[in-house]
């Protein structure tokens, strides 16, 4: 129940290789052995990009790739992170003195997302220090959203060492906040599914308040993650909050149009519940309301009667006031029409049509078609992938994440599986030569994973 907290196991960490490589690598660092694990999965968004920010539903399932940390509490005020991958260096701090510095998104700027928003929440000052060893097999900046699961995973492992009860909803919705302090100023979708998710089953979530439902997925499909080996950090570049601050403009410009209050909206969605239309009739206001052509910020001040100063102070965020054109119409346009296709999506599943897995593939090509054309988030290698993925066999394939790199998902009927994995492995990653060392996970399967979790050594 999302009402209740993440579930507590106790396991015999012998049986578990990766636990136990994980304990002998923390007590070769730390000298001691962790009081408790904890693990948040990573996810894949299966339809519904780029909308959680606007307030509309998205239907992503959790993978089983994961964060895992492993954790000793300990007396003096030191936060010690110490990460498997030497890739990651370690670093220390102090437990009462957090600094999350936005201007470079590294590696423990995630846990400390996490830990000060839950130390916030409280209201605490006087915070004990740990250990913690990270352990992640989520391909980084590949879409699956590992950042999220480690600003997850971290929130849970402050939880759990201050003995503090937090539901999943709760921790979702603070671990979606916290993650603002790294500069991304994602919708809440990566942190919700990754303490929501539940084994078998992929989730509609919707926000405010946030809420998750079942979607029974197809059993005659499998859902297959391919990375372009792109890779694309949203907190480094700034193309993910110039589409944030795209919609916002949006919404404000259709809502002066329709003579709504704009200056107190902010999502598209806001838009629509305050009209009380259809998503079909809010595609119809945005070609009434907004042209094709850019928009520059003289012409957004010239619709809402305000100065260049108050645009700058009052509507944009730091990081986009140098931004020169806004393309207004056609991020409201893919916004409308994927939240569209959100709901399509669970509708077929849930009445099972005997063509359910064409009709989905259907609705996954035309999301692609929109985030590459309208919301313009994709790159020449997500449309190759994407291209290749249908040549060999998927029902539909898309982009999945933030974009601008990363990962495709692709619905496949499951008796191509062999085949279509055989035939994208040599098409895209052996006749260019990507040699990666995340090879294996480069093309895989995957089914619906559960959420996070804490493991006590039995």
């Amino acid at each position: 129940m999302a009402t209740e907290g993440p579930a507590t196991r106790r396991v015999r960490v012998a049986e578990h290789p990766r636990l136990m490589k994980l304990k002998e690598m923390f007590n070769s660092k730390f000298g001691s052995i962790p009081k408790f694990y904890v693990r948040a999965p990573g996810r894949v968004n299966i339809i519904g990009e780029h909308i959680d920010y606007c307030g509309y539903s998205v239907l992503p399932m959790a993978v089983e790739q994961d964060m895992l940390i492993a954790v000793e509490p300990v007396e003096t005020q030191t936060l010690q992170l110490a990460n498997t991958n030497p890739l990651y260096p370690d670093f220390s701090t102090n437990a009462n003195n957090i600094q999350i510095d936005k201007t470079k998104p590294l590696w423990h700027n995630y846990f400390l997302c996490g830990f000060k928003g839950i130390q916030e929440h409280f209201g605490l000052s006087n915070l004990t220090g740990m250990n913690c060893l990270v352990d992640g097999n989520i391909p980084p900046s590949s879409g699956l959203s590992s950042s999220s699961a480690l600003v997850c995973c971290a929130g849970l492992v402050t939880v759990t060492v201050l003995g503090m009860n937090l539901s999943k909803v709760e921790l979702a919705e603070i671990c979606a906040k916290s993650e603002r302090y790294i500069g991304t100023e994602g919708g809440g979708m990566d942190q919700s599914i990754s303490f929501l998710a539940e084994e078998g089953t992929a989730k509609l979530i919707e926000f405010s308040p946030l809420r998750a439902t079942d979607v029974k997925l197809p059993s005659g499909a499998v859902f297959v993650i391919a990375n372009s080996c792109v890779e694309m950090n949203k907190a480094a570049t700034s193309h993910f909050n110039i589409r944030v601050m795209e919609c916002r403009l949006a919404a404000k410009l259709l809502a002066k149009y329709k003579g709504l209050q704009w200056d107190k909206i902010l999502r598209l969605e806001e838009v629509q519940a305050k009209l009380g239309v259809s998503l079909e009739e809010m595609l119809g206001i945005v070609e009434d309301a907004l042209h094709p052509e850019p928009y520059s910020p003289e012409e957004v001040c010239r619709c809402l009667v305000i100065s260049l100063q108050e645009l700058r102070t009052q509507v944009l965020s730091p990081n986009t006031q140098d931004v020169l054109i806004f393309k207004l119409y056609q991020r409201a346009k893919h916004v409308y029409s994927e939240a569209a296709r959100v709901l399509q999506f669970k509708k077929i599943c849930e009445e099972a049509p005997d063509n359910t897995v064409q009709l989905l593939g259907d609705l996954m090509n035309q999301s692609h078609v929109s985030c590459r054309d309208m919301y313009e988030c994709s790159c020449p290698e997500l449309d190759q992938l994407v291209d290749i993925c249908r040549k060999f066999g998927a029902q539909g394939s898309r982009l999945t994440g933030a974009g601008w790199g990363g990962c495709t998902v692709s619905i496949v009927p499951a008796d191509k599986l062999s085949s279509f994995l055989a035939n994208v492995h040599e098409a895209y990653y052996q006749r260019s030569h990507r040699n990666l060392t995340f090879e294996k996970q480069s093309l895989f399967a995957t089914k619906p994973g559960g959420g996070a979790l804490v493991f006590l050594e039995a």
